[in-house]
């Protein structure tokens, strides 16, 4: 029997011992779930795929993917803190950072290559627009203030087209884009590959893709300056599991068995899933100076900023391998 006197004893010995086993975990594994806003393209693959395949839980990270149907919605939900990360573009970030630092870019996610397109204006089939200089002066169904936004402009003027010529309507959800489109309620509109392969498929005509202007298409993952300030181990874990899962892709030449993971997260309308190929992913990097400065300059152009933001503030190159 264990005398009384000793009870103090044993109970502080085991307060310690728990205490140094607390302390002793490792940074990525503090008990914090990182939220992640996620709009449904396929740039979120890597992300889905790591959760799919344990390499978040492996390095000690709780992650919750929080599904918008916009840019609008996704940025709401990291103005309020509802969410920690996400997957956006330069313009969004620097909207964020206007005033204040609050959003930092940590690396790519997706890129546009000579290949395989990001982004594509298409012209309904029942338009009659079959060449890009029908598209002088029609409206052209695009989510304002975004990539969608600057990547139209940015083709057309590469086709010769005056600011003047360009016309566009905003139509923030994809679905909704998708639809109007097919239905000749819109002439034209932008949509994000793979959903601008189901719009040919149902008959939409591609009039220019970014393959046109790839060095200025790409996609990126961001997270608010607060939570890497307070959790920067859990931001590095989190990259070096999506770099993994970017290695795993792309080192898989049919992309088959990612089928049904494309299927359950809706990444790829399901009339495409059979034949779809998954394209390679970009690895890890973050943007330049000259993608970064070329979105600043069409802002302010725009009217959508008054004042330069810092490159060095809205970038955060410090988590690449």
């Amino acid at each position: 029997m264990i005398h009384k006197k000793l009870f103090p004893t044993l109970f502080l010995w085991l307060l310690t011992a728990s205490l140094c086993l607390s302390a002793c975990q490792p940074a990525a594994a503090a008990s914090v779930t990182l939220k992640i806003a996620v709009i449904p393209v396929l740039d979120a693959l890597p992300m889905y795929l790591a959760q799919k395949e344990g390499l978040f839980t492996s390095r000690g990270l709780a992650v919750e993917f929080v599904p918008v149907a916009s840019g609008a919605e996704r940025d709401q939900l990291i103005a309020s803190g509802q969410a920690d990360g996400m997957l956006n573009e330069v313009l969004s970030t620097l909207l964020f950072n206007r005033e204040k630092t609050q959003v930092q870019m940590v690396r790519y996610a997706r890129a546009a290559t000579p290949t395989a397109p990001l982004f594509r204006i298409l012209a309904s089939g029942k338009s009659g627009i079959t060449r890009v200089e029908d598209l002088k002066g029609v409206e052209i169904g695009i989510s304002d203030a975004t990539i969608i936004a600057y990547l139209t402009d940015r083709m057309l003027e590469k086709k010769g087209f005056s600011p003047q010529d360009i016309k566009t309507v905003g139509v923030p959800k994809i679905p909704d884009r998708l639809a109007l489109l097919s239905s000749g309620q819109l002439k034209a509109g932008v949509l994000p590959d793979p959903t601008s392969s189901l719009a040919v498929q149902q008959g939409a005509v591609v009039v220019v893709d970014d393959t046109l202007v790839p060095d200025l298409s790409f996609s990126t993952l961001s997270f608010r300056k607060a939570v890497i300030d307070a959790h920067p181990e859990t931001i590095r874990a989190f990259l070096a599991a999506v770099d993994e899962a970017t290695q795993k892709i792309n080192s898989d030449s049919t992309h088959t068995r990612y089928v049904p993971l494309l299927a359950e997260q809706k990444l790829v309308p399901a009339p495409l899933l059979k034949a779809y190929q998954v394209p390679n992913f970009v690895t890890a990097g973050v943007p330049s100076q000259a993608q970064f400065a070329d979105v600043l300059v069409w802002a302010k152009q725009k009217g959508l900023l008054k004042v330069d933001v810092s490159y060095d503030s809205s970038v955060n190159a410090s988590f690449l391998p």
